[in-house]
């Protein structure tokens, strides 16, 4: 029942972000363009992965389960919303960012096309 996190895109996405992190907040080590936009194009697949193995372990479906493009797309709108119009307008720890928005769209298009995808184990799919 732990498909999503053997998914090697969502492994690869996870471990490029902590990476990030950790040379940013432990080393102070700012790698520059991975620093603007990485950990935005690593959040969208990890985000989906996440919510769409949570979801699996309670819905009926279980690994059958995906999320349908509505769905998805509603969680790209909200997510951009939240980080880069709401939180930059509340605080100044935020910047908003076009081109983050852009990283969440591909972020979300791979996780669509690679990741969205019913367990190995199951037969059909069957969309929330």
């Amino acid at each position: 029942m732990m498909g999503m996190f053997k998914n090697p895109i969502f492994i690869f996405a996870s471990i490029a972000f902590w990476v990030n992190q950790y040379l940013e907040k432990s080393l102070g080590i700012f790698l520059p363009v991975y620093h603007s936009y990485g950990d935005d194009l690593m959040a969208m697949p990890v985000v989906f992965g996440i919510c769409l193995q949570l979801m699996r372990c309670w819905h009926p479906a279980g690994g059958e389960l995906t999320f349908s493009t509505k769905q998805v797309m509603i969680g790209l709108v909200y997510f951009s919303l939240v980080f880069e119009v709401l939180l930059p307008f509340k605080s100044t720890t935020y910047t908003a960012d076009p081109l983050d928005v852009v990283c969440y769209v591909i972020g979300t298009l791979v996780f669509l096309k690679f990741m969205n995808k019913p367990a190995p184990q199951s037969k059909k799919s069957q969309v929330l």
